[in-house]
């Protein structure tokens, strides 16, 4: 099924774009391709959530997190099977936790400072594909990050609804995993890619 869809996909913009260089092509493919998988692995998720009677928790934490995923980037799986594995288990079981856990303040205090601190010091973490080698941009997605972190942290103390809470409490942990040196090197994946791209384009 994705073959078909994106070679349809591609012989259509093509067809319209008959001068298109073969670059740009590329590019979109991966675009397209990005959105085919984020597509299909969210209406399983989904579909898995409302099975267990928790779709909206689920729906409402994938909002969530991926707010402070967009501007902080992190790791990314290298087979689509992997992928869809870890979402799984992030996207089902992380709202589980949320449902179900009780923190108190000073912890989810304590967490917050925490998460700010490793999202400041490791964000925005690229990958080996996609380096971001623009320092401004660099600078721009770590105080966004940081800042998004920053009001999570305030809201999990004053939202009274625990699982919403929760929620501002778990996905930065979760986003810290992402981004996190050592989980690159768990995975065997380059960490700081910008940085051999740009050793690579001065040498």
């Amino acid at each position: 099924m994705k073959k078909i869809i994106m070679k349809y996909s591609l012989n259509l913009i093509q067809k319209y774009n008959p001068n298109i260089d073969e670059v740009t092509l590329a590019e979109i493919e991966y675009g397209l391709l990005g959105i085919y998988l984020t597509v299909t692995k969210a209406i399983i998720i989904l579909l898995i959530a409302w099975f267990l009677n928790i779709i909206l928790e689920v729906f409402i934490f994938m909002i969530i997190f991926n707010i402070i995923r967009t501007w902080s980037f992190g790791l990314h799986a290298t087979k689509s099977w992997i992928c869809l594995l870890t979402s799984s288990i992030i996207f089902l079981l992380i709202p589980w936790l949320c449902i179900y856990t009780h923190l108190s303040s000073i912890t989810k205090w304590m967490i917050s400072l925490i998460t700010i601190c490793f999202i400041y010091k490791n964000s925005p973490a690229d990958t080996y594909k996609r380096p971001i080698v623009n320092p401004t941009r660099r600078r721009v997605y770590k105080l966004i990050s940081t800042a998004i972190a920053c009001i999570f942290g305030i809201l999990a103390l004053y939202i009274q609804n625990n699982f919403i809470s929760n929620c501002f409490i778990y996905a930065p942990i979760v986003q810290c995993f992402l981004i996190s040196p050592m989980v690159y090197k768990f995975f065997h994946l380059p960490y700081n890619n910008y940085k051999t791209y740009l050793e690579g384009a001065n040498a």
